[in-house]
């Protein structure tokens, strides 16, 4: 347990962060799962629209912190692939 009063602060804001962070991470792993779908089905349009929402998610969760500026490239290039890849 903390016992100074900035520590117990600094508990506080590491939980808001978390848990903001949390919502994000999902939020973009929510996007890549649909694409996924819509590329398993063959569903070319959906897959093409949803593309730059991804990407802008993918981004946004860089930005922020929540991953890796690496780690963004390689699902962006993920995504990329397999939206080329739908017949």
């Amino acid at each position: 347990m903390a016992h100074s009063k900035q520590a117990r602060k600094r508990i506080r804001q590491n939980e808001t962060r978390r848990l903001r962070n949390k919502g994000r991470s999902s939020e973009m792993r929510t996007l890549m799962k649909r694409l996924q779908e819509a590329v398993a089905k063959g569903d070319k349009a959906t897959a093409v629209a949803m593309l730059p929402t991804v990407c802008k998610k993918i981004d946004k969760a860089a930005k922020t912190h929540v991953i890796h500026k690496n780690t963004a490239s390689r699902k962006k290039s993920l995504v990329a692939r397999l939206v080329a890849g739908v017949a």
